[in-house]
């Protein structure tokens, strides 16, 4: 086992081998916290305008293998995300455009015209990927994880109960199993899986859009699979990271119904009803992650952000049929004593 000093100097040797200019100068290389992936982020320096970033990954998990080939797919259809530069496969590196540090969730307090404008950006880039025919991937659909199915719905609304209604705010096994075993809830995951798919992000909140002179690009994207569009835009309007009005969510799903019909891919008529069930399966992995990431992984960040998504679920559970039982205990839930 390498110490991180000596990990660090590995990878500065690594780079400058695959990257000449590197060699003849003096390098700065900073690590970047970034999510819970388990991928180790890197800053590459050695002058602001000679800069890219490293991106280690663990070989074990298959994802993170797939990384490059959907960048080179999203490059291929002109969809903004940074360009790679090298992959070391046997390594498990991989060499990128460095996009800078200025990620959507950074301009949550300005004012609404500035970020209006900013997740308009966001939205032209993901509405590309979901108008491409699904066909458009075969080369690459292969690599993709597991696609939205019924299984993998109900697989993140069990996620949920374990890691967050058990683990975080220890209800009861007896209580969980009840609730998850509500008709309601298997009945929602056959319907969505029912519905036609096209490519989608899966993560696409404000901390995994990168602003760059006021233009939106893609990261975090290894996770791309085919399934609902309405699930990356519940993401994105549901985001536990930033607080949106119902005006603003409004006025950002009119402008993405709009941009649908441009792309003469327009929206199906029982869109702002799947929307919703895709915003309670959205927050449900949310809050699955968290109570996971938080208490099992250790990264008590995480768990900051549980109030706010369980605020948002149970509102979005509230509007939802057959669902009565589980809104009265999400209403019912407080913070575990410390």
């Amino acid at each position: 086992m390498f110490s991180s000093a000596q990990t660090t100097e590995q990878l500065l040797t690594q780079t400058r081998r695959h990257f000449p200019p590197f060699d003849k100068t003096e390098v700065e290389i900073t690590p970047i916290e970034k999510g819970g992936s388990g991928r180790r982020f890197y800053r590459v320096r050695s002058t602001p305008e000679q800069s890219l970033i490293l991106v280690k990954y663990n070989l074990d998990r298959e994802e993170n293998r797939h990384f490059v080939q959907i960048a080179e797919f999203l490059a291929e259809h002109h969809i903004c995300a940074p360009r790679v530069y090298f992959h070391d496969a046997e390594e498990g590196l991989i060499w990128m455009e460095d996009l800078g540090g200025t990620d959507l969730w950074h301009y949550r307090e300005e004012s609404w015209p500035v970020r209006r404008a900013l997740y308009e950006s966001a939205l032209e880039e993901v509405t590309v990927l979901h108008c491409l025919p699904i066909s458009a991937a075969d080369e690459i659909r292969k690599d993709f994880p597991q696609e939205f199915d019924a299984p993998l719905y109900q697989w993140e609304q069990h996620y949920f109960f374990e890691h967050c209604l058990g683990r975080y705010f220890q209800l009861a096994e007896t209580e969980r199993t009840r609730l998850a075993a509500l008709p309601a809830l298997r009945e929602i995951a056959e319907r969505l899986a029912a519905l036609p798919r096209v490519l989608v992000h899966r993560d696409f909140q404000s901390q995994n859009i990168i602003i760059r002179d006021g233009d939106a690009h893609l990261i975090d994207f290894q996770g791309m699979r085919p399934g609902l569009s309405k699930y990356d835009i519940a993401s994105l309007l549901y985001d536990p990271y930033v607080h949106l009005t119902e005006m603003e969510r409004g006025e950002l799903f009119d402008l993405y119904r709009g941009m649908r019909e441009r792309s003469g891919v327009p929206l199906r008529s029982d869109d702002d009803e799947v929307i919703a069930l895709c915003a309670m399966q959205r927050l449900m992995q949310a809050l699955g992650a968290y109570g996971y990431l938080g208490l099992v992984k250790e990264s008590s960040n995480f768990l900051e952000h549980i109030p706010s998504a369980l605020y948002s679920l149970t509102s979005v559970v509230r509007e939802i049929d057959g669902l009565e039982e589980l809104h009265a205990v999400l209403s019912g839930l407080r913070p575990p004593q410390k």
